[in-house]
């Protein structure tokens, strides 16, 4: 593993924990030799985690679409990646990225790691994904994802496959050992 990537609010939240779980994220990713990648904002838990990662020597990539530019990116990364569309954000962040993790954060962060999700489920990708469940930000959406397992939208391996955690430690940890799911995705094939 070289780089992960980490979805989250641009806010801080409602929470000061978001914050400190964000910080400790950053800390985590420089101490063991990992770079950061993320959204390339200096605003709310997107800031925090970069200016924790970047203040213990981790190479920090911000990749921010054009319509952002200039206007909340980080001023102080180590590289900086503008695209065109969201759509080609995402595509970079999984390119150049060997896991994910979301933090509490909005619809922008939802959709990143539920994309990563999907294409994991699928076949199309074999990188972890996680969710650092801060103070049960995260509980009713994976009991959302229970339910389609129970309604038998989602296999129980692929629901399974989804890291979560309450610490940046561990989860890493987890990642480190991850194997990946290589089952169907199909339910009733018939």
């Amino acid at each position: 593993m070289k780089n992960i990537c980490v979805f989250c609010g641009s806010s801080p939240g409602a929470d000061p924990a978001y914050l400190k779980i964000a910080n400790k994220l950053g800390r985590e990713i420089a101490t063991r030799g990992f770079g950061l990648v993320y959204g390339g904002s200096n605003l709310g838990l997107m800031g925090t985690v970069a200016k924790s990662a970047l203040k213990r020597g981790a190479h920090v990539t911000g990749i921010i679409p054009k319509v952002f530019e200039g206007r909340v990116q980080h001023p102080d990364l180590t590289e900086i990646i503008i695209t065109a569309t969201m759509h080609q954000r995402k595509a970079k962040m999984f390119e150049i990225s060997d896991g994910f993790i979301a933090l509490p954060g909005g619809f922008g962060t939802f959709e990143e790691l539920l994309e990563m999700i999907t294409w994991s489920q699928i076949g199309y990708s074999s990188k972890p994904c996680g969710i650092l469940n801060v103070n049960g930000y995260y509980d009713e959406l994976l009991m959302f994802f229970d339910k389609s397992v129970e309604m038998r939208f989602v296999k129980p391996e692929h629901r399974n496959a989804i890291i979560v955690d309450i610490d940046p430690k561990k989860i890493l940890d987890k990642f480190e050992k991850y194997k990946p799911v290589k089952i169907d995705k199909w339910i009733d094939k018939g």
